[in-house]
């Protein structure tokens, strides 16, 4: 089993979630973060840790997707290890619906937070 970020976390990249994982499985896209799957080791920690409710359990229902996601772009943004500041917008984001469709950003971060 493994944890995948969903599409709560665009725009918001709060980043609660980088501090406590032990492995350091957090890649950052310019928008959102990733969780690598062949790297987290299901321990769990930091799904009650993000204050947008964007990390999931790969037994979820609909989790697929979002582990096949977070696998693609895990290859291809750079790991994060430490917690910078949110966007300061991010707020305002937390509950707006398709944000995936509509906002997401496959650009990795731009090294503010490496």
């Amino acid at each position: 089993m493994t944890y995948a970020v969903t599409e709560a976390c665009i725009r918001c990249k709060y980043m609660d979630c980088v501090t406590v994982c032990p492995v350091d499985c957090f890649y950052e896209g310019e928008n959102m973060l990733v969780i690598n799957p062949d790297e987290c080791i299901d321990c769990g920690v930091c799904e009650p840790e993000c204050p947008a409710e964007a990390i999931i359990p790969d037994s979820n229902p609909g989790a697929e997707k979002w582990v096949e996601i977070n696998r693609q772009y895990a290859g291809l943004w750079p790991n994060i290890t430490i917690k910078v500041e949110p966007p300061s917008d991010a707020d305002q984001w937390l509950k707006v619906a398709d944000k995936f469709q509509n906002e997401f950003s496959p650009k990795p971060s731009l090294g503010k937070s490496n």
